[in-house]
């Protein structure tokens, strides 16, 4: 192994895979540092259960943001898979159990759901009114998120202004208790504005308004799609294009430092015996910016705070629905419990008051009734895998007695749902080689001391609009493609570049365009 590169990439999960396989392929000589004992950071499948043959998506579970055009430049070896249903929400509208289905591509059932739930056509007429409004946005902005950045005023011309208007400039829930009266529609709506994100829909910071932006703009039709083979399917693949294109890339290898002058470089880690460095023209960071701020020996902003609860499930069979939808169509998509408008909202007034949610909402997916690959031979003996992600428990829930209230969160997350089946999901959870019940839960806390992620934020910190503040400076090619720190030559490489935030890999290649175009300059 050199002892000098072009580029060293300090983080090897899926964003530095990406720039290391752009710039590997472009004949820059690059090394990838990471510090577990394999690549793909939260974008990962894992045997989660001993001696139990499937193998989870154990943090990061669907693909939304990764553009086409990088699956297509890298030739990656990877299939995604359209889900069958969108959503589903199962509720109790007086005393009677019933629920809202949304098709993938939406016809007649999603309009008579719509109408046996509502009592009407109207809330489906504002809905599809809605969400067309939102394609058309989005349809404009996902080309932009592998080009150098526009400014805002720029990013607005692009767009209809009233929906610019009601997205950009005010909470998002001005704009659902203006257009929807139901409680439950509402609830699906802005959904999309938490997941991951702590906030108040009404909150002035707009956050959330960010947080439903980005999931749905992937390439302009926001549509999650399941990664045959798990997560790891998506970072296997990227791996194999990184070292097939020439990059070096070293896992066991934790980085300690970085010392950088705006020109020139140098990382040091450590491999568990021996301390190890190397010289560098830039460093591109895929850890949090917290993170590295700590490596350059800087003073660290505050901590970020994730809000999720993250719980992985395996079940002998799929449960049925007190409403009569079959588990194959409730389950198929997302499935939001306890997600109703008024239930999200005093879920956040509970978490801000330092309060479990007594009403836990959450969304459930089962990964396995589009891609029953990951089961081995479980799948013929019709087992699935669920997995669940509760919003509005941030960190600070889980501080003074973490396995606490993590038991209490789970079980108030299955009573949630339990209140729509048949029978109680524990009844149906499958059991591992020591007869234990295959359910493993994850606070923020445990996701932070699994993959260095500062907090347990799945995004790094809070989301940034994927375009330039109008007066921002945009002269160096680090500044144009939204990847730039304080320091010249480190760029940010994944989630907490502008435009990053989940499995997208677009942190990733705009910092290696950036790297590319200063090169190419010289």
């Amino acid at each position: 192994m050199s002892d000098k590169y072009d580029v060293i990439i300090v983080g090897g999960g899926h964003n530095g895979l990406v720039a290391a396989a752009y710039l590997a392929g472009a004949g820059v000589s690059t090394l990838v540092l990471e510090r577990l004992d394999h690549t793909g950071g939260a974008a990962v499948s894992a045997k989660a259960f001993s001696g139990v043959p499937a193998r989870l998506s154990r943090y990061s579970y669907l693909v939304s943001l990764l553009p086409q055009q990088i699956i297509d430049d890298l030739q990656l070896d990877l299939e995604l898979k359209s889900r069958p249903t969108a959503s589903y929400t199962p509720v109790v509208r007086d005393g009677h159990h019933t629920g809202l289905l949304v098709e993938r591509r939406e016809a007649s059932a999603t309009a008579e759901s719509f109408r046996q739930l509502t009592g009407g056509d109207a809330e489906y007429d504002a809905w599809r009114q809605f969400y067309g409004e939102i394609a058309d946005f989005a349809g404009a902005v996902a080309p932009t998120l592998l080009e150098p950045l526009r400014t805002g005023r720029e990013m607005r011309d692009l767009v209809d202004a009233k929906t610019w208007d009601y997205l950009v400039e005010a909470p998002i829930g001005a704009v659902i208790e203006e257009r929807f009266r139901d409680d439950t529609v509402r609830g699906v709506v802005a959904t999309d504005a938490l997941i991951g994100t702590f906030a108040d829909l009404h909150d002035p910071g707009l956050v959330q308004n960010r947080c439903f932006l980005y999931h749905l703009i992937g390439n302009g039709t926001g549509e999650w799609r399941v990664p045959v083979g798990g997560m790891g399917g998506v970072t296997d693949s990227l791996a194999v294009a990184a070292r097939n294109a020439g990059a070096t890339i070293v896992t066991g290898a934790g980085v300690s430092g970085i010392e950088a002058d705006g020109t020139n470089a140098t990382v040091t880690w450590h491999d568990g015996a021996t301390w190890h460095s190397a010289d560098c023209s830039y460093v591109l960071s895929n850890v949090a910016p917290w993170v590295l701020q700590v490596l350059l020996g800087e003073e660290p902003a505050d901590r970020p705070e994730g809000a999720q609860l993250k719980v992985n499930l395996l079940l002998e069979e799929l449960p049925r629905f007190k409403s009569g939808e079959s588990a194959r169509n409730g389950f198929a998509g997302t499935l939001h419990v306890a997600e109703d408008y008024s239930q999200l909202q005093t879920a956040y007034k509970e978490a801000s008051a330092g309060q479990i949610p007594s009403t836990m909402p959450g969304e459930f997916y089962c990964h396995s009734l589009t891609d029953p690959s990951i089961l081995g031979p479980l799948a013929a003996k019709g087992m699935h895998t669920l997995t669940y992600f509760g919003v509005h428990t941030p960190a600070r829930l889980f501080e003074s007695d973490r396995d606490g209230a993590r038991d209490t969160a789970v079980g108030r997350a299955l009573d949630a749902i339990n209140e729509h089946l048949v029978e109680p999901i524990e009844s149906l959870l499958a059991v591992d080689k020591h007869g234990e019940p295959c359910l493993e839960a994850k606070a923020p806390q445990d996701v932070d001391e699994a993959l260095a992620m500062p907090g347990g934020h799945i995004f790094h910190g809070d989301l940034s609009w994927p375009w330039a503040p109008n007066r921002a400076r945009l002269d160096t090619p680090a500044q144009r493609w939204g990847v730039s720190t304080d320091v010249e030559n480190v760029l940010l490489c994944g989630s907490g570049a502008r435009r990053g935030g989940a499995v997208s890999g677009i942190g990733g290649h705009n910092a290696a365009q950036a790297v590319l175009e200063t090169i190419r300059a010289r």
